[in-house]
């Protein structure tokens, strides 16, 4: 396949929203010491709005509702224990609908991956193309 039948196709995936592609640093190792998982219980019926306040805090990079012990998780990065502190009490604990929170100090990553996939699979021959591959 040709470089250029590649490029169109991974311009037509980004063009579509299927695919993202970005660059990803360790935050731990840039400068940023306080990275926390906080599991947040909020208000029946504002999963939706208390998602879209959170999103907008600069220091979220991951905000999921959830099913569970948590009806959200969001993942916060810090510079220090102090803007941890001024992220959780003075700005997450007053966002309309949030309840309580529990949070999980990231101490040490031991592995970052975006990737996924299905591993490797089988050709399977299909019968309406006079079994060939799939």
């Amino acid at each position: 396949m040709s470089e250029s039948v590649v490029r169109y196709r991974v311009q037509r995936l980004e063009q579509s929203g299927m695919l993202q592609i970005v660059g990803i640093a360790d935050p731990l190792r840039i400068g940023f010491d306080r990275m926390a998982l906080i599991g947040i219980s909020v208000r029946p019926g504002t999963v939706e709005d208390v998602c879209a306040e959170i999103t907008t805090f600069p220091e979220t990079s991951y905000v999921a509702a959830t099913a569970g012990s948590f009806d959200l998780i969001v993942e916060v990065i810090c510079r220090d224990t102090a803007h941890f502190t001024e992220v959780l009490n003075k700005r997450l604990h007053h966002v309309e609908g949030v309840v309580s929170t529990q949070s999980f100090l990231v101490l040490q990553i031991h592995k970052m991956a975006y990737g996924w996939g299905v591993g490797e699979v089988d050709v399977v021959p299909n019968s309406s193309n006079g079994g060939g591959e799939a």
